[in-house]
Formats: structure tokens, C-alpha cells, sequence
């Protein structure tokens, strides 16, 4: 007899718009505050807010601290590789819509 599986896919649609606290940027990625603040510190996020307990970060620093714990985890690199890579994926990824702008305006 035949076994299937089933995967189960969570996705979250966050807006750039959207403010979230330490602890909730923490909760959301599964993660422990210094660990957030260590990629604070790496330049992988950049808060507003005078300190941790102001901090306030916007709806792009979810999928970058996501992206960047699952490089430290799956990968093992340390954070300032982590914070080097989440860089330059979304480098990668400004330069491809560049490229898809301009072919597209020369049809």
C-alpha cells in the first residue's frame, strides 16, 4: 500500500507598513531577544527606537530575520556571514526586478 505525506505550508503576508515590538518580532520568528539583537547589532535589522525596549521594526525585518535565522541554523554560518548573505539575496533580488523593468519597457 501506497504511503502519502501531506506538507503544510504557513505563510504570512506582512506589509512594510506594519510596526512590531522586540517581543513581537521574537515571537513571530520563534526566536529569543538576544539573538534579535545580536542581528541588530550585524546590521541584519534596523530598528527605530532609542534601545531594545523602544524598538519598533517594520514589516521587512520579519522575513529578513527569518531568512537570516534559517541561514545560521540550515547553514551554520555565523552572524556576520548571515548578515553578509541577507545583504546580498536582497541585492540579488532589487537587481532581478531591475533587469525584469528594463525588459519589460523595451517591448
Amino acid at each position: 500500500m501506497k504511503q502519502s505525506s501531506l506538507t503544510v505550508l504557513q505563510c504570512q503576508v506582512v506589509e512594510e507598513d506594519v510596526q512590531m515590538s522586540l517581543a513581537e518580532l521574537c515571537r513571530a520568528c520563534g526566536t529569543e531577544r538576544e539573538l534579535v539583537v545580536q542581528l541588530v547589532e550585524h546590521g541584519v535589522v534596523e530598528p527605530q527606537g532609542a534601545g531594545p525596549q523602544a524598538w519598533v521594526f517594520a514589516g521587512t525585518s520579519l522575513q529578513r530575520t527569518r531568512v537570516a535565522l534559517r541561514l545560521l541554523r540550515d547553514l551554520e554560518l555565523n552572524l556576520p556571514g548571515a548578515a553578509l548573505a541577507v545583504d546580498l539575496l536582497d541585492e540579488i533580488t532589487r537587481l532581478q526586478r531591475a533587469l525584469q523593468a528594463a525588459t519589460a519597457h523595451e517591448r
